[in-house]
């Protein structure tokens, strides 16, 4: 094969990549779903090899699962991952923050208040998607959650929290059409940032705790998890 012919199939397999997983992060691809490459190559219009190397490399991240004799289909939601899920996220983002707050220096503390500043300024929903989540909110929220332990110095810690942080999207989207009028996501970012730039670990791991926990009472408290266990034993 030749090298231009290479390196332009290596991009269109990462642009499947990325569609589809960001169709799975925001749940417009539902949790359990069946995945038919047909259907994959005729809507995103790639070839069907992008969109199977695009599969595999998923199906290494946990979110679609590869079934024997049955194809693709993603990766399904349930109360019991959920929940150890998020009881790990803490364990492994608390330890984040507080290796970053003791090796933080001054530019670590600005990239936390420019990230929480953008995050503020940027709204929630997605405009032609009522109920979904702002592309763009979604990149910012990131790269605030990315700030706050920027400066921890383990590179495992980090590998880590990056696979939980990716799993936990899926719960948080699914958490948008819930949570409008029971929390103030500004005020839960803004609480973690203050108290990791005035160097108080605990104050900033309980406020993360909180934060992230909150997610996941919210989504356990409605019947969406429920729902998506039903729908995947009648698939």
């Amino acid at each position: 094969m030749a090298r231009g012919n290479r390196d332009k199939g290596e991009n269109l397999t990462t642009q499947a990549y990325k569609q589809i997983r960001a169709d799975i992060l925001a749940c417009r691809i539902t949790p359990g779903q069946k995945l038919k490459i047909s259907d994959l190559v005729a809507r995103l219009g790639f070839s069907l090899g992008a969109v199977r190397e695009a599969l595999s490399r998923l199906t290494s991240e946990g979110l679609v699962l590869a079934e024997a004799n049955k194809g693709y289909r993603v990766a399904p939601i349930t109360r019991v991952e959920l929940e150890d899920l998020t009881a790990t996220r803490i364990m492994i983002e608390c330890a984040c923050l507080k290796d970053a707050i003791a090796h933080g220096d001054l530019k670590w503390e600005s990239e936390i208040v420019s990230s929480l500043y953008e995050l503020s300024r940027i709204g929630l929903e997605n405009p032609s998607d009522p109920g979904g989540v702002s592309a763009a909110w979604a990149e910012a929220h990131q790269r605030f959650h990315h700030a706050l332990v920027a400066a921890c110095q383990s590179a495992w810690l980090m590998r880590i929290r990056e696979m939980l942080y990716v799993q936990s999207e899926r719960y948080r989207s699914a958490t948008v059409p819930l949570d409008r009028s029971q929390r103030d996501l500004h005020a839960e970012h803004k609480a973690i940032a203050d108290a990791a730039i005035a160097r108080d670990p605990a104050t900033a791991g309980a406020a993360m705790a909180e934060h992230l926990s909150l997610t996941t009472r919210i989504l356990l408290d409605s019947n969406l998890v429920e729902d998506f266990e039903e729908r995947l034993k009648r698939a």
